[in-house]
């Protein structure tokens, strides 16, 4: 079996939608999972919704929602006969009716709580798989909706909740595995799960992709498909460097190490149940499905270049901590990372001298907060604005002279840190926000002027 993820941009529409219809068509010998984000944009929008009932402004999130129960009854409409859209419309009338009900009592307290804002975010999800697995069966193919939160079982960390996995592996062969053995096509909303209470959850922005990856994990899949709208992964942005390149096989360590800084096309722990399964994965695009995309596995060919890919991670804050006397005295640093945990806030990359210690984290409004913890222990100075620029690649490992050709490449660059990874395929450093750009198109003509045939594809759009 497999698992076949669809995004936000891949599902916006009923033309999309239909597309969705005729890939998975092709697959029905494979016996595919498929996963759905919410239509393009609508997370976003709930967001706001959600934040408008919060502040107490019922009849502009009430309005917000209408406009979106208008968007899916005009998609629906347009993918199913009179007949099919009259059942499927009752349904789609309680799903909305119920998340005005919610809204309405968010306005009245007063007060949105995590909890309640991951009630109104799975909205998304929970109508568009209902609405895709109609699509599916008005077109001949027997498809059956599965709700993700009877499966997919987390803890009660709202917003950003973590999978248990020893519980959802049995409940995805209890539920799902026997759809797939009488030939049925399941369908789930990625993104959202579940307490053991039944509380429901979800797992992070971006967490469709991860969804698909817990699924085909559980479920032993011969491979995971992330369908989106580029041809795969690529060499860098195509947004700042026009040259960028296709990439045709890269290995989950480099692929991780892109996702996590910066790359936009999987989130960052997609990979990690198919790196323990060893499942390789393809990124897709659902607007192009002739395109071989990109395939990640645990091994990938050798590269004649040096690097894979270029990532940049913008809105990144510089902190720089100094203390003359305390810097190495024990459990100084511990002490550093312990307010970096209290506020729950992940560090990237980190710098130490003989008297200070410079640290970079996404920028957010709780750095002021865990700046004053600091001061405690010593002087703190923070600068925002700044960039991550990260070049990736397995053959970084044991070749001689790569750090002169990077800085060699961006010789007016003020560079204000500098790392190589533990794993030694990545190389990073910290610029301001301002010369990413510069940067990218610079390093890529540096490094992928010339690229391997056999690893890199066409120019996009070429």
């Amino acid at each position: 079996m497999i698992v076949m993820k669809f995004g936000g941009t891949s599902v916006e529409d009923s033309k999309a939608i239909d597309r969705v219809v005729k890939i998975v068509r092709e697959r029905i010998e494979s016996q595919p999972v498929v996963v759905v984000s919410a239509m393009a944009k609508v997370t976003d929008q709930l967001l706001t919704i959600g934040k408008a009932a919060g502040n107490g402004d019922r009849e502009n999130a009430i309005d917000l929602a209408r406009s979106l129960r208008e968007r899916h009854y005009a998609a629906a409409g347009e993918l199913l006969s009179t007949g099919v859209f009259s059942e499927f419309h009752s349904e789609l009338e309680s799903d909305f009716d119920s998340l005005d009900e919610l809204l309405r009592g968010i306005a009245a307290v007063g007060e949105l709580t995590p909890r309640t804002m991951d009630n109104v975010m799975s909205f998304g999800e929970r109508i568009s798989s209902k609405m895709v697995t109609a699509a599916f069966s008005a077109r001949g193919l027997n498809a059956t909706h599965v709700d993700s939160r009877e499966c997919i079982i987390t803890d009660n960390t709202h917003s950003k909740a973590l999978p248990l996995f020893d519980e959802i592996n049995p409940l995805l062969h209890k539920t799902v595995r026997p759809l797939l053995d009488h030939a049925r096509i399941p369908v789930m909303g990625g993104y959202i799960g579940a307490t053991r209470e039944g509380v429901t959850t979800t797992i992070g922005r971006g967490g469709s992709d991860f969804t698909a990856a817990i699924i085909g994990a559980g479920l032993d899949a011969e491979r995971i498909e992330i369908w989106t709208d580029v041809d795969g992964m690529m060499t860098t942005d195509p947004g700042i460097c026009k040259e960028a390149r296709r990439i045709k096989s890269i290995s989950f360590e480099e692929a991780a190490e892109l996702a996590y800084f910066g790359a936009k096309v999987l989130h960052p722990a997609t990979l990690l149940p198919a790196i323990q399964k060893n499942i390789p994965v393809y990124v897709l695009n659902s607007r192009n499905p002739k395109s071989e995309g990109t395939r990640i596995s645990a091994r990938a060919p050798s590269s004649k270049n040096i690097f894979k890919a270029i990532a940049a991670k913008k809105r990144i804050t510089i902190v720089d901590v100094v203390a003359t006397r305390m810097l190495m005295a024990h459990g100084f640093l511990k002490s550093i990372f312990d307010v970096f945990d209290r506020h729950k806030c992940p560090v990237d990359m980190v710098s130490t001298s003989e008297v200070s210690v410079s640290l970079t984290v996404d920028s957010n409004e709780a750095i002021p907060a865990i700046a004053a913890d600091l001061q405690k222990l010593a002087d703190v100075k923070y600068e925002g604005r700044k960039a991550i620029v990260c070049l990736v690649g397995e053959n970084i490992r044991g070749t001689r002279g790569i750090a002169a050709k990077v800085f060699g490449a961006i010789p007016n660059m003020n560079v204000r840190m500098i790392s190589q990874g533990a794993s030694e395929i990545n190389i990073s450093f910290v610029i301001e926000e301002d010369d990413v750009p510069e940067a990218i198109q610079s390093l890529h003509k540096a490094f992928f002027s010339e690229t391997d045939p056999e690893i890199f594809g066409e120019v996009l759009g070429k």
